[in-house]
């Protein structure tokens, strides 16, 4: 079980990065705009506004970019399902049908977004589309798994169940996001909102939701004493049952319980919650076995992605059904073993039109000179760190298991 694996994510030079390029492009065609830059989960990295820009355009700006990015697509086409007559994309939870936010991705994978507003639909697109299309560095950040969020849930429905106490346990992503409920037949409806919201804090707050509580119970000096400020923090509840979940010093989730015996069997319970999935992530650190099923790994084929995700090596079920780009990974090697289909690759040679998409990862257009392969099932390539690899023809689908070796 790997209870925390890696994703990407903007990191500060990649976000100045694309804010720079997008404030060029308004700036040099005289739009009057706000700009905003959020995280995968929707959340507010970076905020610009030109020149005689409308204050309303502040807000628009980030609703277009949570759009793009929790719906991982540009917002005009969310616009354009309500244009065509689907009004019920209008009820969408977080998104507004509203042209000018554009997703920023790495290697397919959305890692936030980018949203403009102030101008017409189209001149707001521009600038959005102009700094997701500049090259921006990203970095790896521990995340919580599913079957981290799943090992958290169990250990507090082992003791609940053990004790005869029936609440409702939940476990959300580091933005807060729901991943895993654990709802008993004896539960009180209420706790399922109660506990997402306690884990909810403890996710975005970075810190237990009873800190919440007890600055609510004591006031605090800052506050008048009749409305603690406590309570008014957003998205926070200050009732005690929410656990960050901690991994090497990075908050990777939380977990939040309701509807124990009381407020302090919670707590308890969420306490307990969270430090199994920590001690299931520092168990599972590269040292427990996984075994994947036939069914599951067919299952991963049927549309590619990640089957196995450590912080020094990931296994790939790779699923092509035509060519790509260069790829070059200053400090990955990939070893290739094709399942089924034909493809063929050319590696090294020099690599034209090159781009930087992060850290050590290059794309280009193509590759002049190098060495051309015919890949068939059973064929291995090893490709090591530092040479540029383009599949120029592959079979529709070409299904390959790579491990992805950190040097």
């Amino acid at each position: 079980m790997i209870a925390v694996g890696t994703r990407r994510a903007l990191d500060a030079k990649g976000i100045d990065a694309v804010m720079a390029v997008a404030e060029e492009e308004a700036t040099r065609n005289g739009y009057r705009v706000v700009i905003a830059i959020v995280d995968a989960g929707g959340h507010l990295l970076q905020l610009r506004r030109t020149e005689g820009a409308q204050p309303a355009s502040g807000q628009v700006a980030i609703d277009k970019a949570r759009t793009a990015a929790i719906f991982v697509r540009p917002s005009r086409e969310i616009e354009q399902q309500v244009s065509s007559g689907r009004l019920g994309a209008l009820a969408l939870h977080g998104a507004v049908a509203l042209t000018g936010g554009i997703p920023l991705t790495v290697d397919d994978e959305v890692i936030g977004a980018i949203g403009t507003s102030g101008e017409t639909p189209d001149q707001d697109e521009s600038v959005s589309l102009a700094g997701a299309h500049t090259p921006f560095s990203v970095t790896d950040v521990p995340a919580l798994t599913r079957d981290g969020a799943q090992a958290a849930a169990d250990a507090a429905a082992a003791v609940a169940t053990e004790r005869a106490v029936w609440p409702v346990v939940a476990v959300v992503d580091a933005g807060g996001e729901l991943m895993h409920l654990w709802r008993p037949d004896l539960a009180q409806v209420a706790s399922v909102q109660v506990a997402a919201d306690k884990a909810r804090t403890a996710a975005l707050y970075r810190r237990p939701s009873k800190d919440f509580e007890d600055q609510a119970a004591h006031g605090r000096p800052s506050a008048a004493r009749a409305r603690p400020s406590a309570l008014h923090l957003a998205q926070a509840v200050p009732l005690q049952g929410g656990m960050p979940i901690v991994h090497s010093g990075h908050v990777v989730g939380a977990v939040g319980v309701s509807g124990a015996s009381s407020a302090a069997e919670d707590q308890e319970l969420s306490v307990l919650a969270a430090e199994a999935a920590s001690a299931t992530a520092r168990d599972g650190e590269g040292k427990a076995a996984a075994y994947f099923p036939a069914e599951s790994v067919a299952a991963k084929f049927a549309t590619g992605g990640l089957l196995h995700d450590t912080p020094g090596y990931k296994v790939d079920a790779g699923r092509r059904t035509a060519p790509g780009e260069v790829e070059y990974h200053e400090h990955v090697a990939d070893i290739m073993h094709v399942v089924s289909g034909t493809a063929t690759v050319v590696t090294g040679g020099q690599m034209i039109a090159s781009r930087a998409v992060g850290p050590g990862e290059t794309r280009a257009d193509a590759i002049e000179g190098g060495t051309r392969r015919e890949l068939g099932a059973g064929d291995v390539l090893v490709i090591p760190p530092g040479v540029p690899h383009h599949f120029t023809a592959v079979s529709d689908p070409f299904l390959y298991l790579v491990a992805k070796v950190r040097d």
